[in-house]
């Protein structure tokens, strides 16, 4: 009886996890400009995530030139705050031998990098021109510009910070009100550098998000188990 409702638990998992994937792939999908089967870059100049790009980046376009370097800095910082705190987890479960932890340490990873390889798969796909060379006219990066053939959807910036966010959240549920946000900012940093849309880095968030919640959901019960040889004696 009770290993009848383990398998049940493990269908019920497998089934929410699936939705959780099939639900990031469509909000993925609806973002997306297009670009499947055209030749050429796709140039999105209309429409509301042109027009909030275009009063981001107006809001900055006067700004002193130090502000392109401090945006970056500050945007690879919520990457490393993130990673950081990730491998505080890892290092606090393994001082507490919590077999959790370890497991979730090394499946949040595994969602990570998954969900970035997926990411720089889609930018191939959809080709989508950087907008700062899209718009060309009332609008302007303050960053350094990525080059030619860089494509622009979904963010990679904002996949990572997603993933190892929401990874964090799932597994530490008190640390949500700090990753959380901070993959937030990073979203938004990367707007306001004018190196992407809104519907990029919307993109790729829903991306890095759903793909370590899906993992998790779907694995935890299988490498918990496996985690405690990780253990140190």
């Amino acid at each position: 009886m009770e290993q009848e409702l383990r398998k049940k638990v493990r269908a019920g998992r497998l089934l929410c996890s699936l939705a959780v994937l099939g639900e990031g792939v469509g909000v993925v999908t609806w973002l997306s400009p297009g670009g499947l089967g055209e030749a050429g870059a796709v140039e999105v100049t209309g429409g509301a995530s042109a027009s909030a790009y275009r009063s981001v980046t107006g809001a900055v376009a006067d700004a002193p030139s130090w502000l392109g370097p401090v945006l970056e800095v500050a945007t690879e910082g919520t990457l490393v705050i993130l990673g950081t705190l990730l491998i505080w987890m890892w290092w606090t479960a393994i001082r507490r031998k919590a077999p959790r932890g370890i497991a979730g340490f090394v499946l949040t990873g595994l969602g990570t990098v998954a969900a970035y390889a997926v990411s720089e798969a889609v930018k191939l796909v959809v080709d989508e021109e950087r907008p700062y060379r899209a718009l060309r006219t009332g609008a302007g990066a303050v960053a350094e510009c990525p080059g030619a053939g860089d494509w622009s959807f979904p963010s990679n910036h904002a996949t990572l910070a997603a993933a190892l966010a929401v990874g964090l959240a799932v597994l530490w549920p008190r640390l949500a009100a700090i990753t959380l946000p901070l993959a937030g900012g990073a979203a938004l940093l990367r707007v306001l550098a004018g190196v992407h849309y809104p519907h990029d880095v919307l993109a790729g968030t829903t991306l890095g998000g759903a793909a370590v919640a899906a993992v998790l959901l779907a694995f935890m019960p299988l490498a918990q188990p496996g985690s405690t040889g990780l253990i140190p004696g």
